[in-house]
């Protein structure tokens, strides 16, 4: 099964790529019947690695099982639950199955998440992965030994948009040094503020798909204001969503203005919905972009 995700990133068209999340048990039933939702609309479909560390069916399970179901696939792989012995692993183990595109993250302090009491491991940061990951394409492993057959993924990596974090910007440099094949940032809510994070990038000549998360209440951009860093969520939406007769379906509408917007200014959006991508089709529709 042959796709083409790197090809696409190379042209012309605004990419979607749409966030999907393995099941916390065994039963896959819901998130594939999720992901189907999303066929012939999403350019490829990101599988998380134990999000916000809360314990979930492994990203190269689960993105094997979406590759059998005819998707394209990006598979999440953070730092915090492995060291370089099972990265490695990991990453043959994946290209073997037919996954081509991955994306790295250092990925959250387990103390967010479900298991607080669990050891991080970041044996490697998200740099050293992207490093590693080359390495592998060249056919030889982060010791330097030889491989019996390499690899050729299509890499990608995270970056938050606030263009005055001058050690945020000095860190994308270097993953785009490492071989960053491009670059999904955080949820934009503030468009200018993109615009300015997108400029101070430009020289890096990277393709960047910017994150979207659709608000559903005050109380929820609120939230993202105060506790998730590199987020800001302008008062002009704060003062929408608060006048709203329909909290969700405002940030709904925001969040199609908020697409309208990003065509002009990067190379694609990735969706995070927070539940299920139910609405992403017509969200995308309203605006105005169309898939078969």
């Amino acid at each position: 099964m042959l796709f083409n995700f790197r090809e696409k990133l190379n042209s012309s068209k605004f990419l979607v790529t749409a966030e999907i999340s393995p099941p916390k048990g065994t039963n896959v039933s819901a998130p594939l019947e999720d992901a189907s939702q999303l066929k012939g609309l999403a350019d490829a479909l990101n599988v998380t690695d134990n999000q916000c560390s809360i314990m979930h069916m492994s990203s190269l399970a689960f993105s094997k099982l979406l590759l059998d179901e005819g998707h394209e696939v990006i598979m999440q792989l953070t730092c915090r639950d492995r060291n370089r012995i099972g990265l490695q692993s990991d990453l043959l183990g994946a290209y073997a199955l037919g996954l081509r595109n991955v994306c790295v993250m250092t990925g959250d302090f387990p103390s967010c998440g479900d298991h607080p009491g669990s050891k991080p491991v970041y044996d490697l940061d998200s740099v050293q992965l992207l490093e590693l990951v080359r390495k592998l394409d060249k056919g030889i492993d982060l010791a330097g030994n030889r491989l019996d057959g390499g690899t050729s993924f299509c890499m990608g990596a995270v970056s938050g948009i606030n263009p005055q974090e001058v050690l945020q910007l000095i860190k994308l440099e270097k993953k785009v040094s490492r071989g960053a094949d491009f670059i999904q940032t955080q949820a934009v809510y503030d468009v200018g503020m993109f615009e300015e994070f997108v400029e101070s990038t430009a020289h890096l000549e990277v393709p960047i798909l910017a994150g979207l998360i659709p608000l559903k209440s005050l109380r929820m951009a609120e939230y993202m204001n105060e506790h998730i860093s590199g987020i800001h969520v302008p008062e002009e939406i704060l003062s929408r969503l608060k006048t709203a007769p329909d909290p969700a379906d405002e940030g709904f509408s925001i969040a199609s203005e908020t697409i309208k917007e990003l065509t002009k200014l990067c190379r694609g959006v990735h969706i995070m919905p927070i539940g299920s991508h139910k609405n992403t089709r017509r969200l995308l529709s309203m605006a105005g972009i169309s898939r078969k």
